[in-house]
């Protein structure tokens, strides 16, 4: 803990696909624990200016960068602003993602590709960029945010829980890789959470969301603040020795 009482005070996060959802929680929870952030965002700069505002409006420090992460300049970008902004990386979320249900019968290549360009390319590119050109000689902290569908594999949803049982396998891996170097590399498996996205999707109030609250212990979907304190823990010094495991926070769901 720092002498404030902030667990990251002087560090600085770039958290992706930050503008809604699980992301804006999680840039909230950063800055509210003294870390500078950058709000990246695709489409949405309403969204990633209004959370720029609001770490604002509590003292904290943030700036709002588009950039797509399945492209490889674009991630070049996201990073040096990132370094013109506040001189350093110690923390790297990465939370951008897409998903979309389908039947098999419905799988296309621009389906796949959509989804595997996004959530795994995209971290792949973003954890390279900070490994390689900005976490310093004492580390850094990799924070991947998969999903509990890595390992439920619920119906429909056969290229999505794909992407993400690849990225719980890519953060197993290159915690072994990086971790001589002080790199931590942790991934987050929410359950189903109330974002944005799931309200655009259709999920929110369905026989779906019916299922998972009756095979869940704690009989609720989550909130995005019910993941954020839990990206806080992985990148503060708290878990100093903890590297390569995937926390599963989905209410007790399986």
């Amino acid at each position: 803990m720092k002498p404030n009482g902030k667990k990251l005070d002087g560090k600085v996060a770039i958290v992706t696909g930050a503008s809604k959802g699980i992301g804006t929680a999680i840039a909230k929870h950063l800055a509210a624990e003294g870390a500078a952030v950058l709000v990246n965002y695709s489409s949405s700069k309403q969204g990633a200016d209004r959370v720029v505002d609001e770490i604002a409006k509590q003292g904290g420090k943030a700036i709002a960068v588009r950039a797509n992460v399945a492209k490889k300049t674009e991630v070049e970008h996201l990073f040096s602003e990132t370094k013109k902004a506040f001189g350093r990386l110690d923390i790297l979320v990465n939370n951008a993602g897409v998903y979309e249900f389908v039947p098999l019968e419905s799988v296309t290549e621009e389906h796949f590709h959509r989804h595997f360009d996004v959530n795994v390319l995209g971290s792949l590119l973003a954890i390279k960029e900070a490994t390689t050109k900005y976490f310093g000689p004492k580390g850094g902290s990799v924070i991947n945010i998969s999903s509990s569908a890595s390992i439920s594999a619920p119906p429909t949803a056969s290229v999505y829980s794909a992407t993400k049982a690849a990225v719980d396998a890519i953060t197993k891996s290159l915690a072994k890789e990086l971790g001589p170097r002080k790199i931590r590399v942790n991934a987050i498996n929410p359950g189903m959470v109330e974002t944005e996205g799931l309200h655009a999707a259709g999920f929110v109030g369905t026989d779906f969301q019916k299922s998972f609250e009756a095979q869940s212990p704690l009989g609720r979907i989550g909130q995005p603040d019910d993941v954020a304190p839990a990206v806080v823990f992985l990148a503060s010094s708290d878990a100093a020795w903890i590297t390569g495991e995937t926390l599963v926070i989905s209410g007790g769901y399986r």
